[in-house]
């Protein structure tokens, strides 16, 4: 049996050769845009709720968490700077991917899964087809596409969430809440969430198919893939949240 660290490079290694693959044959006719639409929504639309729902409490606690603490040093009145920076910067990117992701991550895990241990994807392959752009190529595109798109969804409820506690809490208007919050971001502060986010969504999609089509022991080994993918995808987006925010902090 080999030990978890070789696992570990076995298990990196074989995504890093699917996403290749899977890179080189998307530029092959046909395009399957098709099949990547019907991905984004399938995969994206579907989060909308619990994606809003995460960021607007995750807004209300960081707003008033800070307005507290710079009361304290009659601050106050700059927490939409510290919030939007928060936000846009860290959590909004992270906090989306680790909740999203998860669901995302599962589902394409279980779906392909189940495929396999039905040798569905045989059948694939079999026709002459190549099941590594008929299922792979679509839902990693997606993910990459979706986990930006809900990152921005993220950063505008979280703000107008923590404009909406301030304001009933410590009195500051959204205005002024709004006009602190934009006089100090910046352009790289919204877009280096947004990258964080597209890299945290190839990982989450690259796991996600990597485990669905690695899995062997029927339907209980579908279960056991599934919960490796939750658990792979949240400790590979931390470690890379950190690597990732060390180079970007090297071009601010």
């Amino acid at each position: 049996m080999n030990a978890p660290p070789i696992r570990w490079f076995d298990t990196l290694g074989g995504m890093t050769l699917m996403l290749g693959r899977s890179l080189r044959l998307a530029v092959r006719r046909p395009l399957e845009l098709g099949s990547v639409g019907r991905q984004i929504d399938n995969l994206g639309v579907r989060s909308l709720s619990i994606a809003t729902l995460t960021a607007g409490f995750a807004g209300l606690v960081i707003a008033i968490q800070f307005a507290f603490f710079l009361a304290r040093f009659g601050m106050q009145h700059n927490v939409g700077r510290v919030v939007v920076l928060t936000l846009f910067r860290e959590l909004a990117p992270v906090l989306t991917a680790l909740t999203v992701g998860g669901r995302i991550g599962a589902g394409i895990t279980a779906e392909l899964g189940a495929m396999k241990v039905t040798e569905q994807i045989d059948a694939i392959r079999m026709l002459g087809a190549e099941p590594l752009k008929k299922l792979v190529y679509p839902r990693v595109v997606a993910c990459a596409v979706v986990l930006p798109a809900l990152t921005i969804l993220a950063d505008v409820t979280g703000l107008l969430a923590g404009a909406a506690v301030v304001k009933l809490d410590y009195g500051i208007s959204v205005d002024e809440f709004m006009g602190s919050a934009l006089d100090t971001v910046k352009l790289l502060d919204f877009t280096s969430g947004v990258m964080k986010a597209g890299v945290f969504g190839l990982i989450i999609g690259m796991v996600g198919c990597y485990k669905g089509f690695t899995v062997e022991g029927g339907s209980e080994g579908v279960g056991v893939a599934t919960t490796q993918t939750v658990a792979i995808t949240a400790v590979a987006i931390c470690l890379s949240d950190f690597f990732l925010t060390k180079l970007l902090l090297a071009f601010s």
